[in-house]
């Protein structure tokens, strides 16, 4: 037996459908789910990575990606938790195409955003040449999920954020009618006005944003 099929052993035998209809609904019905909490859905994801670590350090892309397309969501979540593991500071320059596709499939917020987050921004924070490129790329897809990566990847940037990019985002963007993108405006803006409040609040007085966006932006500018 290998690490994916002890690990969808052992969580198949922790499901519990009581828990998965509210999950599922939650999710709006987009997904199903075992039913497995976060903290005993990682306990497991734990116990069987220490099992199989060498095995799985040496297979863990073609393992994340089985994972990320087996139909429930908990393996999806072991997927995206291992990848962030395995790659940190660790990235290959041909990771773009993986995270890529992660993003693009079985698409919602809750993996498209932890994806843009600690993978897309890890793998440019690494690969910071190909910044541009890719963010143009993801920034002019018809894929709404790529879009919203490509506003929200400096999530972990902090005071190193470039603002003139993520301005060029909200621009590129701002009159977009989807709900994902105008929340991840706004979450982008107030999430970098921890490190920079003056300019976030010149750049939304003085831009043309949807109202979710700006009131999402200046939530947390006093």
């Amino acid at each position: 037996m290998n690490f994916i099929q002890n690990l969808e052993q052992d969580l198949h035998q922790k499901a519990n459908r009581e828990v998965a209809i509210p999950m599922e609904n939650y999710m709006k019905n987009n997904f199903s789910f075992l039913g497995i909490k976060t903290e005993e859905r990682r306990a497991v994801f734990k116990i069987n990575y220490e099992k199989y670590k060498t095995d799985i350090k040496a297979n863990f892309r073609t393992i994340t990606w089985e994972l990320f397309n087996k139909k429930e969501r908990e393996f999806h979540q072991v997927a995206i938790d291992l990848l962030v593991k395995e790659l940190k500071k660790n990235y290959v320059i041909e990771d773009i195409k993986l995270i890529e596709n992660l993003i693009i499939t079985n698409s919602w917020w809750d993996s498209v955003d932890v994806v843009a987050k600690y993978l897309l921004g890890g793998y440019l924070k690494q690969f910071s040449n190909e910044t541009y490129e890719v963010i143009e790329r993801f920034s002019n897809s018809n894929n709404m999920w790529l879009n919203r990566s490509a506003i929200l990847f400096q999530l972990s940037y902090k005071e190193k954020t470039n603002f003139d990019l993520l301005k060029s985002e909200c621009e590129n963007h701002k009159e977009s009618e989807e709900f994902f993108i105008q929340k991840a405006i706004g979450w982008a803006l107030r999430d970098y006005s921890k490190f920079n409040s003056s300019g976030v609040t010149e750049y939304v007085n003085s831009t043309n944003l949807k109202p979710l966006s700006k009131r999402e932006a200046l939530r947390k500018i006093k």
